[in-house]
């Protein structure tokens, strides 16, 4: 059955005390403020949400953002305005406070927003040879699989819960697609995301009066948070998974430090689906992130 995009969610609870983020973390607080919203599902729309989907992609590849052709790949994914959610509040005309679409590298390979994100996928991977040997299989000129690149990202607060039905939309859109001879039958799925580790806060060190002496081993975890709780579903169902470093210059960690003494350090997040795992991470998002009943 097609899902008819406004009837997908309605009226989730959404905790403004916390993000995705934060709900990684133990994070609780006895003074949360809960307000219901209701989002509503939208085609991309190219004349309304060019502005909204270049700064969430700008959001998505953090400090290195500036290392692609954003305007290119905007243009590309709207494009697509049969293929992709957008997810709104104040009706069609608003801006989107979250997006997820698939585009395929192999077919649009020659975008330059693709074409640099194929490079930049492969130097990432070097370190980590059999996910780069895979990847250059895949993403080669000439291959004879079709790889999608999914693309997803929202504001801060904006509940996990709006991510499963815009991946069952996708789903039903890709099959309709195939069924009208679109290249949209894929074998893999590569998805880029972000996660963080803590860091020891500098403020904190420069307020000390006197300066306390270090501790080995305290001025960083090695514990990986998500900033989109769904990726520890997807990093489970893929194939190889790795974290990497930005190329460019973070903003400064401390400017991002949670109420704790720790700054948060962003960090790449790239993940390798097959088409016969895809479904299956839907489903279990659809459990595990599933839509609070209505009271």
């Amino acid at each position: 059955m097609v899902l008819d995009r406004r009837q997908v969610i309605t009226a989730i609870s959404i905790d403004l005390s916390s993000g995705d983020a934060a709900r990684t973390r133990d994070s609780k607080s006895d003074n949360e403020e809960i307000v219901n919203v209701d989002f509503d599902f939208f085609d991309p729309r190219p004349d309304i949400d060019f502005e909204a989907i270049r700064n969430l992609l700008r959001q998505l590849f953090d400090a290195d953002n500036t290392m692609f052709d954003l305007s290119a790949l905007a243009d590309l994914i709207l494009s697509q305005n049969t293929l992709g959610s957008t997810v709104k509040t104040d009706g069609v005309e608003s801006d989107p406070f979250a997006f997820l679409t698939v585009v395929n590298a192999n077919l649009h390979r020659e975008n330059p927003g693709i074409r640099q994100i194929i490079d930049y996928i492969l130097s990432k991977t070097k370190l980590n040879g059999a996910f780069n040997k895979k990847l250059k299989e895949l993403l080669a000129e000439g291959a004879k699989s079709n790889t999608g690149i999914i693309f997803s990202e929202r504001l801060i607060n904006m509940p996990t819960e709006v991510v499963p039905p815009m991946y069952r939309l996708l789903s039903d859109e890709m099959q309709r697609a195939v069924d009208n001879g679109e290249k949209y039958q894929f074998d893999y799925y590569i998805i880029i995301s972000k996660s963080f580790t803590e860091t020891q806060s500098k403020i904190d060190d420069e307020d000390e009066r006197p300066k306390k002496k270090k501790k080995k081993g305290d001025t960083k975890s090695s514990e990986i948070f998500f900033f989109h709780a769904e990726d520890d579903v997807i990093q489970r169902k893929s194939e190889h998974c790795m974290t990497y470093r930005f190329s460019k210059e973070a903003q400064a960690a401390d400017s991002r430090r949670t109420f704790q003494d720790y700054g948060i350090s962003p960090q790449g997040q790239l993940m390798l689906i097959s088409s016969s795992n895809f479904q299956k991470m839907i489903d279990e998002m659809l459990t595990l992130f599933a839509v609070p009943a209505q009271q």
